[in-house]
């Protein structure tokens, strides 16, 4: 069920969730504006009971009406924690802006692009190209590449798994655009989605390394497996970054265009992996 339910939320999401209506991260802002208190185990106790909640429901549903309910839950659940509707636009509203040179706009919808990790200050255009590619790579990974990692290694219970990290990514995105660095750290979010994806970095960099330009992405994805310490960012927009040694980094429209191109091919392959292990019966 894990491949049909994927594909499913893929095709879906790319058909209709263009904005915050079918974003688990705007669902939740709610809950987070009454939050006053910041610590890594307030996290982790959110996290866990939204992972709960999702626990019993599917088990409530589990054998009812031929699990055709249950069916539903999980392409709802997938919808809600797969995909980046609103970013989406603003991607595409950086084009609009780009082709017909509108600085302000154009400005305004990069910050909301590079929101989490941010752009150095005092960086020349050629700099600022190649951040912007890192951050829509890292958009690729937060709301599609990493979220179907976690729901392909729930197994039976995938949106469990899959709630707990689009709890944490909104929970991170949330504090990113409206609490302070220190409050952001003292929830302990970052510590947390580091952990967590260290193991999904590391596939997808490889992927990265072998449909771009591998001879030196190959040896830095070795050299990766036995960092510990390197921000998972840092380590997935490097092996890209060699990958895209060869595109050019000056063209305001095409430069992101290519980055967003690579982040494709790389969800296709995904996905093709998937269909094969299902197949070979690895995958239910």
């Amino acid at each position: 069920m894990t491949l049909f339910t994927m594909l499913l939320v893929l095709i879906a999401e790319r058909l209709f969730k263009l904005g915050e209506h079918w974003q688990l991260d705007h669902r939740l802002e709610v809950l987070f504006r009454r939050i006053r208190h910041f610590s890594m185990f307030h996290t982790l106790g959110m996290t866990t009971l939204a992972m709960l909640a999702t626990f019993l429901v599917l088990r409530a549903l589990y054998g009812l009406f031929y699990n055709v309910p249950l069916l539903v839950v999980w392409i709802l659940l997938g919808l809600l924690c797969i995909g980046a509707g609103k970013v989406r636009l603003h991607y595409h509203a950086y084009l609009k802006a780009a082709a017909r040179d509108d600085a302000h706009a154009r400005g305004a919808m990069a910050s909301e692009l590079t929101m989490i990790h941010g752009v150095p200050p005092d960086c020349d255009e050629r700099e600022f190209l190649r951040e912007l590619q890192n951050a829509l790579l890292w958009i690729n990974f937060r709301f599609y590449l990493a979220p179907l990692f976690w729901f392909i290694v729930g197994g039976t219970w995938g949106p469990v798994t899959l709630v707990g990290y689009a709890f944490l990514r909104a929970w991170q995105s949330w504090l990113a655009r409206y609490m302070t660095p220190p409050q952001r750290h003292q929830s302990g979010i970052d510590a947390i989605l580091h952990v967590l994806d260290w193991i999904p970095v590391r596939l997808v960099g490889v992927v990265y390394a072998l449909i771009g330009h591998g001879e030196k992405a190959l040896p830095a994805w070795f050299a990766s497996l036995y960092d510990r310490h390197t921000s998972q960012y840092q380590v997935l927009t490097r092996l890209a970054q060699y990958s895209l040694a060869r595109e050019p980094h000056l063209d305001r429209v095409e430069t992101p265009k290519v980055a967003v191109s690579m982040a494709k091919k790389t969800s296709f392959v995904v996905v093709v992996v998937v269909a094969l292990l299902t197949i070979y019966g690895t995958l239910v």
